[in-house]
């Protein structure tokens, strides 16, 4: 079992975690209305999990000159730069993707740009918008109802402690 530590202090940010061999295949629920009356999809990671994401995940967004999903269980977003472009990460890859519930103590940025957020929730677009009780940012929670459910730590600011 693994427990997932803030790197600056040492906080323990989870509960005992079990590794999944891969990241799990994204629900495809997004937008679509659940029986609680929320439309957020379907958690990717079930709790009690975690998985590494290898492909970049989070800000910073690059131009791209074809529409795809800005990253994995993101929406396809366009270039306020260039009309016919488009966005894609080229945030850190092998980000520590787990159910937003297993994380314990996170607080909320309150100074996370608001204007990034989406209908429903955080979009995870413009950075970091989770810090540890210490005051150190560790991840990017994205629970708008046009993304996938799941919590990304930074890898370079959480370390993953066996028991």
């Amino acid at each position: 079992m693994t427990v997932i530590v803030c790197a600056a202090c040492g906080f323990a940010l989870t509960g005992p975690l079990t590794e999944l061999p891969a990241l799990p295949a994204r629900p495809g629920d997004r937008c679509l209305p659940k029986a609680d009356g929320s439309h957020r999809a379907t958690a990717t990671v079930p709790l009690g999990f975690y998985a590494l994401d290898p492909e970049p995940w989070g800000a910073p967004l690059v131009p791209c000159d074809e529409p795809r999903p800005v990253f994995g269980g993101g929406p396809c977003v366009g270039d306020p730069h260039d009309v016919e472009g488009f966005l894609v990460s080229a945030g850190t890859r092998n980000t520590v993707v787990l159910h937003p519930d297993d994380a314990r103590g996170l607080q909320e940025d309150t100074d996370y740009d608001r204007h990034a957020s989406g209908c429903c929730g955080l979009p995870g677009q413009a950075g970091m918008n989770r810090k540890c009780p210490c005051g150190t940012h560790v991840g990017t929670l994205a629970n708008d109802c046009i993304t996938a459910y799941e919590l990304h730590l930074e890898p370079a600011r959480v370390r993953l402690t066996t028991d």
